[in-house]
């Protein structure tokens, strides 16, 4: 009998983010924003919002807070952008993280 090949294993484990090889992009988007989702919601906010930074105002203008000032709410905040980008580049491989890696935030890749 002829294996079939399919873009993704049979099944999938809970703890490994479903990986992408470049075929049936539509189906791995939506298994991804489910497993992100599952993993904490702040970490889908920051892939479809841009990461958090923290702003202060001076002299009536906001500009980025120093890292040294975050609280550590703030820095939790901030944060979810890597996990973010860790959760999306370990689920592609070699061709198609290649293709996304000089993006600065998980909402460019």
């Amino acid at each position: 009998m002829a294996e079939k090949k399919l873009p993704f294993a049979e099944g999938a484990f809970i703890h490994r983010p479903p990986m992408f090889s470049g075929i049936n992009y539509q189906f791995w988007k939506i298994r991804m924003k489910i497993f992100i989702e599952s993993i904490d919601q702040g970490i889908w906010d920051a892939t479809i919002n841009g990461p958090y930074t923290p702003k202060h105002v001076v002299r009536n203008v906001q500009v980025d807070k120093p890292w040294t000032q975050w609280t550590e709410e703030e820095k939790r905040r901030a944060q979810y952008d890597c996990n973010a980008k860790n959760t999306l580049t370990s689920s592609l491989n070699m061709d198609e993280l290649f293709h996304v890696s000089q993006c600065k935030s998980a909402k460019e890749i």
